[in-house]
């Protein structure tokens, strides 16, 4: 019978290196060596900040309540990768493009599948409540060349920073939701209201958390988009409004300069609107990816 290699014996300088060992030498795939990189950072930050069993004990409490406000309705987990910048960093390491390509963002928490159909020129505001907004919106490769028949999923929130989803009691049905069709220009335009910015949720423990250390949980007003065509790389993306003064301290990382737009004033029927205009670029499907 072989003998296993005598242990580590546990230490301050070596509590790392003890775990990871035990891992078999021949293990296949990168499960092993990611478990053993997440512990030696987690005993790094230990070794760094040196808690009292006290403070280590909230933080287990704290990831415990987390995992108690998950459910159907509400990932708390997801939250906190937001927060975090983690969902952000995931995006932009998957979703590389050519600078002149539209970027990816992450889709947010408020978006549904189910959103309707709606002709060009037609109103995503049903309860007609807000400031009106026309958006101009173009879809082209990168030749700038029209792709025709593009699908292009839009929500946004209301004027007040909700998202009718968060106000089943107060809103319509899909309010500010509508998908659409580019035409053979590659072009469309709908009729909206201008979106507020809004607080992430901070009712729960992620919330209370990063607001009791004084971390801003600001969004600025934005519209978005998923926008998908047959052999292009889908876009999952926001537009930002250039004149939100939260624009340098997005929750969740999203802001681009290729994505902030002017939302220009402008006079529709003798009253006061907002217009803008967006050209989304999409590159081509490589194999593996959609």
């Amino acid at each position: 019978m072989v003998e296993r290699a005598k242990a580590l014996t546990f230490s301050e300088a070596m509590s790392a290196e003890a775990f990871s060992e035990r891992f078999p030498a021949n293990g296949d795939g990168n499960l092993p060596r990611l478990i053993a990189a997440a512990v030696t950072h987690v005993h790094d930050l230990i070794k760094q900040f040196r808690p009292s069993q006290e403070e280590w004990r909230k933080l287990i409490a704290f990831l415990t309540e987390v995992g108690h406000a998950s459910d159907d309705r509400r990932q708390e987990w997801v939250l906190l990768s937001d927060l975090i910048g983690a969902s952000a960093l995931v995006e932009e390491i998957n979703s590389r493009r050519p600078q002149a390509a539209t970027p990816n963002t992450i889709r947010g928490p408020f978006f549904r599948n189910d959103a309707p159909e709606r002709a060009s020129g037609s109103s995503i505001s049903l309860d007609g409540i807000g400031e009106p907004l026309t958006v101009s919106v173009r879809v082209q490769d990168l030749d700038g060349l029209p792709i025709a028949g593009a699908e292009v999923v839009t929500w946004q929130a209301n004027g007040e920073g909700f998202y009718e989803n968060q106000q089943p009691d107060l809103q319509p049905e899909h309010n500010l939701r509508g998908l659409f069709r580019t035409d053979t220009d590659g072009r469309f335009r709908y009729r909206s209201v201008m979106p507020s910015g809004y607080g992430v949720p901070d009712d729960g423990p992620v919330g209370r958390l990063l607001t009791g250390a004084g971390y801003p949980l600001r969004r600025p007003a934005n519209l978005h988009f998923v926008i998908r065509a047959r052999g292009f790389e889908t876009i999952t993306t926001h537009i930002y409004d250039a004149s939100d003064p939260h624009l340098g301290e997005d929750a969740l990382f999203g802001v681009r300069p290729e994505l902030v737009a002017c939302f220009e004033p402008v006079e529709i029927d003798g009253k006061r609107a907002r217009a803008v205009s967006l050209t989304f670029v999409m590159v081509r499907t490589k194999p593996g990816r959609a």
